[in-house]
């Protein structure tokens, strides 16, 4: 990193760190007791700026990149992993869906209002039986009924889509064409008939930001709200699903990072037969083998984030970032438990709902068995990671292809 972006960089981490310090750490729990949706916070942190680090500012962003956002993410979640949980729906999957598939119209209608924390954002594409195999499980299906369609199925893990206001959804509109028979829908609850979600009981999660199982009953979506031509949803998905995992690589460098520091802090106060326990070697070793790990992640996460600034093939590098970040957050998770002891599993310590939170990133964004077969084949030449690199079509959100489309 060069020393002017580093100096950026660092001016980002200070500004999430001061605004989470200021309006979310004070306010989360009380959320979370109340089991009451924070959109005002939600709201605050858009206007703030931190939804909108790779977006283009002719749609409301502020043009910092991929980098930027993954550090946002990262600091995010080393203060509340719980409201960070919403970076997703907010500045990553939802709206960047909009941006890669969307006409013009449909990003400057949809985009900004989700970049500001005005609407509250959602993407639903895993079914019952059909996470890893999103495509050969999804039997949702959109059928056309003159000027709109009709949705009806089942989706699980829908995060904030009993909250959302604008969402993405994945459903059929071909049950014989496989992954060319998917299409994406731009999807607005509050205001078309047919659609419950239910929130899921989530063990040691938010009890404020929730995920649901989704019922769509004829759910309604006017034609003009598809995203590209029927059966572009896949591929508009999978372009998204890929700059995800780099924030979501960032989400779990933080937890990693927050259940570090706590062990760290646990261990100098902690006595044991007159001494800190951070004096004892098994101790010792736990925390070098934590500040290893996340030294590595960070690494890992930061050139991927660098190489999809600069518009690289990245496919292969996503998958290593959020697999070894993942794999550090669960490995940091379970050792700050154990130095914690009993007090571990306690409420009132941070590191027990950090630990499902750790847990958590073995699936979103693809599992982890999933990023290291796509590792291998691509290490043992029999499917290239970055093969679609630069093919797809699609719009390159670093290249302000909107405004660039609005000039001519």
């Amino acid at each position: 990193m060069d020393p002017s972006t580093e100096e950026e960089i660092e001016a980002v981490r200070d500004m999430v760190n001061r605004f989470m310090q200021a309006e979310v750490n004070p306010v989360m729990d009380g959320y979370e007791q109340r089991g009451e949706f924070p959109r005002e916070v939600i709201s605050r942190a858009g206007a703030a700026g931190l939804y909108g680090a790779v977006f283009p500012e002719s749609v409301g962003g502020s043009n910092m990149g991929y980098l930027a956002a993954a550090v946002i993410q990262e600091e995010m979640a080393r203060n509340d992993v719980r409201f960070s949980s919403c970076n997703n729906q907010q500045g990553s999957t939802c709206p960047s869906t909009i941006y890669f598939g969307g006409t013009a119209e449909q990003v400057q209608k949809y985009v900004p209002n989700l970049l500001a924390g005005k609407t509250i954002g959602m993407m639903s594409l895993t079914e019952s039986g059909g996470g890893s195999d999103a495509e050969g499980n999804l039997k949702t299906f959109a059928r056309r009924d003159g000027e709109v369609y009709r949705i009806t199925g089942q989706k699980m893990w829908a995060s904030m889509a009993n909250e959302t206001d604008v969402g993405i959804l994945l459903a059929r509109t071909d049950r014989n064409a496989g992954a060319k028979g998917v299409s994406a829908f731009i999807v607005q609850p509050k205001k078309y008939p047919g659609w419950k979600a239910e929130p899921i009981s989530m063990l040691g999660l938010s009890n404020a930001l929730r995920t649901n199982v989704l019922f769509l009953d004829d759910f309604v979506v006017p034609v003009e709200d598809r995203l590209g031509e029927e059966g572009d949803g896949f591929k508009i998905i999978m372009r998204t699903l890929q700059a995800g995992r780099v924030t979501v690589a960032g989400k779990a460098l933080g937890v990693a990072r927050a259940c570090f520091e706590d062990a760290v802090r646990y261990a100098n106060e902690r006595t044991l037969r007159g001494q800190a326990i951070g004096r004892l070697q098994m101790i010792q070793s736990d925390i070098a083998e934590m500040a290893v790990a996340i030294e590595a992640s960070r690494a890992l996460v930061y050139k991927a984030a660098q190489m999809m600034d600069a518009s690289q093939p990245s496919n292969r590098i996503a998958a290593m970032a959020k697999y070894h970040a993942s794999q550090t957050a669960k490995m940091c998770a379970d050792k700050a438990q154990q130095i914690f002891g009993g007090y571990g599993l306690a409420r009132e310590y941070r590191v027990s709902w950090l630990k499902s939170y750790a847990d958590l990133f073995f699936t979103g964004e693809g599992s982890a068995n999933v990023q290291k077969i796509m590792i291998a084949e691509d290490a043992l030449g029999y499917k290239v990671a970055d093969r679609h690199h630069g093919k797809t079509g699609l719009r390159d959100i670093r290249k302000d292809d909107v405004a660039a489309e609005a000039t001519r």
